[in-house]
């Protein structure tokens, strides 16, 4: 099969997306299927605003429209509501072809940490944007059913996989630091509460992993915690292993990767019982959820770290892989295009009554 992915985040970007979508490309490959990928790379892009690190591709849809006809794919995932994800959508629409999508990122959180936007407003555009895909990849139930009760349609689960020889436990890397440990990895921002890990209430050592726009203000008005800048492949997996605990302060994430990653180095996860982390971790077994995140802490620093690593083994990204591929549809499915011929058919006729 030959499968065609558009996403607006890819590298040089570092998050969960990127590192979902290079582990899937990798596995289809491995599996034998061809993949051709839209991203940023090589476009005229501008800064995102606020987040100058995340590049926008900006009036592509031509570029777009005549890429999915040379590259003739079996299938095509749309992987993102950015401006490549909309022209692949519009493209995809005037073609009548099939397609699908996945939700990874709560914008409509994001942007209200930001700016005055309603979430119902935004609800509403991405219920739009996701609305003719055949079928949209979420990754756990909660954020399935968050999106349904908002209106949202034909929604199918896609999990996610850790590499667990990379992020595993290492004896004698735990003493680096005074006790106990506590660590962030991610974007700061402020959409991640990553201020609500820093005023976590314990001694021993702090250490934020990664960047981002709050950095400057963070690292001035908490000396005391250790900002390391943003670390990749070996060199991020032995820093992480110096933890005791994982602590993930976030309340917009709809899964968040890295907390497989801290499980597989052998650290128990204290986070609030929200969206992601409810799905994600096993209470009193592979971390503790709290409303207050100093109790989660010190009670996640109670549990048995070998128990984190085992579930996080339960985890693969061929098996991930596997259920993204049963999620496509072909690009000229015949049912998904009568359902959105059906859907331009309406579009029009209440157009002509507005």
């Amino acid at each position: 099969m030959k499968v065609a992915i558009v996403t607006d985040a890819w590298h040089p970007q570092t998050n969960g997306v990127v590192t979902t979508l290079s582990r899937t490309v990798e596995c289809l490959t491995s599996l034998g299927h061809a993949v051709t990928l839209m991203t940023p790379e090589g476009l005229p892009s501008i800064p995102c605003p606020t987040y100058p690190e995340i590049r926008l591709a900006l009036f592509q849809g031509r570029r777009v429209a005549q890429w999915l006809e040379d590259e003739r794919p079996d299938a095509l995932h749309i992987a993102t509501e950015g401006p490549l994800g909309l022209a692949a959508r519009n493209a995809a629409c005037r073609a009548n072809f099939a397609f699908t999508t996945s939700y990874h990122t709560q914008f409509p959180q994001y942007l209200q940490a930001r700016f005055p936007v309603p979430p119902r407003f935004s609800y509403a555009v991405l219920r739009r944007f996701h609305g003719r895909a055949t079928r949209t990849m979420v990754g756990t139930q909660q954020v399935r059913d968050d999106l349904r009760n908002r209106g949202f349609n034909h929604l199918v689960h896609w999990g996610r996989g850790v590499d667990t020889e990379l992020f595993k436990p290492r004896l004698g890397v735990r003493d680096a630091y005074p006790g106990p440990v506590l660590v962030y990895v991610g974007r700061v921002a402020v959409e991640k509460s990553v201020e609500d890990f820093c005023r976590v209430r314990t001694g021993g050592t702090k250490i934020v992993i990664g960047a981002g726009p709050a950095l400057q203000d963070l690292r001035r008005r908490y000396p005391e915690v250790i900002f390391t800048g943003y670390k990749y492949g070996s060199e991020l997996a032995e820093l992480m292993s110096c933890g005791d605990c994982f602590v993930f302060p976030s309340r917009t994430d709809t899964f968040g990767l890295v907390m497989l990653e801290a499980m597989a180095s052998g650290l128990p996860v204290a986070a609030y019982p929200v969206i992601g982390p409810i799905d994600v971790v096993r209470e009193g077994f592979s971390g503790c959820l709290r409303n207050d995140l100093t109790e989660a802490v010190s009670a996640a620093l109670k549990l048995d770290p070998q128990h984190a690593r085992q579930q996080a083994l339960e985890y693969r990204w061929e098996n991930a892989t596997r259920q993204f591929l049963g999620n496509l549809v072909e690009l000229r499915h015949p049912v998904a295009q009568r359902r959105q011929a059906r859907r331009c058919f309406s579009a029009r006729l209440a157009r002509l009554f507005d």
